[in-house]
């Protein structure tokens, strides 16, 4: 399936609609860049990469700009329209080739074994099918490629853990796109097959009071050799 370049401006197809969410997340994302310190981190989650890139859950782009030379090209998959319109408008100033498409990350509109790395960032909270979109994410991946990701989950005491479940039965997923709180992403990588190299449990923001979205973990793992499961 061909994919539209971030070059023609060219938006279509939603396969998933939160258009206020997504004016919300917009400014939200881009705050926390310096209060939070998030840039500091999509350096960090990037830093090393080579090669073919496909980055799942783009957002409006704020990745971009942070990919090193040594990447040859970024295909960036972003299903809300609105965020996509963004990212694509990210993509223009980026120093690497990137290439935004529509897409869900459940059945994504690449070819097998196409990429070196993936991306996943702040994006497993919010699919619809977390093991089918690592099925996804092993299908692209060639043999022995790379998965960088960062992403919030489960974590805090026992009240805390309870708190993250209900808000995930209640009110967080339809006013947050999707999202949920709870979930386990270092274990869906886990039981999806990937070899898990090192990660770190990180806190944002690292100070002051620890909320539901605060416990996050950055890490990398592998594809195994196509001879492996």
């Amino acid at each position: 399936m061909p994919l539209r370049s971030a070059h023609t401006g060219k938006v279509s197809r939603d396969p998933v609609h939160h258009p206020l969410f997504a004016r919300y997340y917009a400014r939200v994302s881009v705050a926390a860049e310096t209060r939070m310190g998030m840039a500091g981190v999509r350096e960090r989650l990037l830093a090393g990469l080579s090669g073919r890139v496909i980055e799942i859950g783009a957002g409006n782009g704020l990745n971009f700009s942070h990919y090193p030379g040594t990447v040859s090209e970024v295909v960036a998959i972003e299903p809300e329209r609105g965020l996509r319109q963004l990212a694509v408008e990210s993509a223009l100033r980026s120093q690497v080739p990137v290439d935004v498409a529509p897409g869900a990350a459940e059945a994504l509109p690449v070819k097998s074994e196409a990429f070196d790395a993936v991306v996943l960032s702040l994006v497993l909270c919010s699919v619809r099918d977390v093991p089918r979109a690592l099925g996804e994410v092993r299908r692209v991946l060639r043999p022995g490629g790379v998965v960088r990701f960062f992403e919030h989950g489960r974590g805090g005491g026992p009240a805390m853990r309870f708190t993250q479940r209900a808000l995930d039965r209640t009110l967080w997923p339809p006013l947050n796109g999707g999202c949920h709180l709870g979930r386990d992403p270092v274990g869906a990588l886990r039981d999806a097959g990937f070899e898990l190299g090192p990660y770190r449990r990180v806190l944002m923001p690292e100070k002051g009071p620890k909320l539901p979205t605060s416990f996050c973990v950055l890490g990398t793992a592998w594809r195994p050799p196509s001879a492996e499961r």
